[in-house]
């Protein structure tokens, strides 16, 4: 397993999860949510800058055949654009895209179960899933040995 931090991104057209695992790579824990718009792409980079991130993980809408649509298209074009903005500051912090299947129905469920309702469960809803988004990403890696998904 590698060794450091890693963030996820459960990114959506109003708001972007963010998750972030221990240095060990052993549990994910929610970190907060971003609104997307002016300053989203920033405030990545500093949490990237700030938790020493060595890499993002970024889910990726996947059909149940597997294929990619349209979302899928527009999650890859905001990933680069992460990509870039990490690197921008001489970031050596990878990106990788992972399927994100059923990620934010889990998130959902989970949420219920804890009684989280309406508004409440809606405001950290996107942090759940990329929670969710990260610790299959940590679970496969440390199960195959191997990084997750696929390098952007």
């Amino acid at each position: 397993m590698r060794r450091g931090v890693r963030l996820a991104l459960d990114i959506g057209d109003v708001r972007i999860g963010v998750a972030s695992s221990d240095p060990h790579g052993i549990l994910a824990t929610p970190v907060e949510t971003i609104r997307r718009g002016p300053g989203d792409l920033d405030r990545i980079a500093a949490l990237v800058a700030e938790l020493e991130a060595v890499e993002i993980v970024v889910g990726l809408p996947r059909s149940l055949s597997g294929g990619e649509g349209p979302a899928a298209v527009k999650i890859r074009e905001t990933a680069e654009l992460v990509r870039a903005k990490v690197q921008e500051g001489n970031s050596g912090t990878g990106v990788r895209l992972v399927d994100e299947r059923f990620t934010t129905v889990t998130a959902e469920r989970m949420l219920r179960e804890r009684g989280k309702k309406g508004s409440k469960r809606r405001a950290v809803v996107d942090q759940a899933a990329a929670v969710v988004i990260l610790q299959h990403a940590l679970d496969v890696e440390r199960e195959t040995g191997n990084p997750p998904g696929r390098p952007l």
